[in-house]
């Protein structure tokens, strides 16, 4: 870890728009995989697939590893600090403070993913001193776009980010949303 970049805290529960974001538990590992092992998640995602209870642990590991070392938070999307409903990421990364987010199948049409990049956002630019948050996503993936757009992001005239994941070749577009 670069002596720039501050540590996360070692807890995070962070709340707004009718929503939580706290920490991934123990308690979460059984519901993980009805939210990530999805064709969707395993198209559009790098998560892995198929995401059985032996990728549930490993990711929480990863969480926990990726969140000592600074580099990046994964918080359960819930409406009450509950039951998850899905993940928004946080990342820190050389071209940006980067926001990601799945919301499991049984979860998607009510605005969860828009609410919990705006509340991810909030903290970036208040807690982390971020000038501008991305997105990185398909012009394909409808549904993403659609959330960057409802969550106020727009697109950035930067170069595509292209590479290859699970054997398929993608094109990230760049969107962003700069500090209120």
């Amino acid at each position: 870890m670069s002596s720039t970049t501050s540590s996360f805290p070692e807890r995070i529960e962070l709340s707004g728009e009718g929503l939580v974001l706290r920490d991934w538990t123990e308690a979460d590992l059984a519901a993980m995989p009805t939210l990530f092992d999805h064709p969707d998640i395993a198209y559009w995602t790098p998560i892995v697939s198929p995401f059985d209870e032996a990728a549930a642990h490993a990711r929480l590991d990863r969480d926990r590893q990726l969140r000592a070392e600074g580099t990046t938070i994964l918080l359960a999307i819930t409406v009450d600090g509950g039951a998850p409903l899905g993940e928004v990421m946080l990342r820190r990364a050389p071209e940006g403070t980067e926001l990601g987010y799945v919301i499991g199948p049984a979860h998607r049409g009510r605005g969860l993913a828009a609410r919990a990049v705006r509340v991810m956002a909030s903290y970036a630019f208040e807690q982390l001193d971020a000038g501008q948050v991305i997105l990185e996503l398909e012009a394909e993936n409808a549904a993403s776009v659609a959330v960057a757009t409802k969550a106020g992001f727009r697109l950035l005239d930067v170069p595509l980010i292209t590479g290859e994941e699970k054997g398929r070749p993608y094109a990230l577009q760049t969107w962003g949303l700069n500090r209120p």
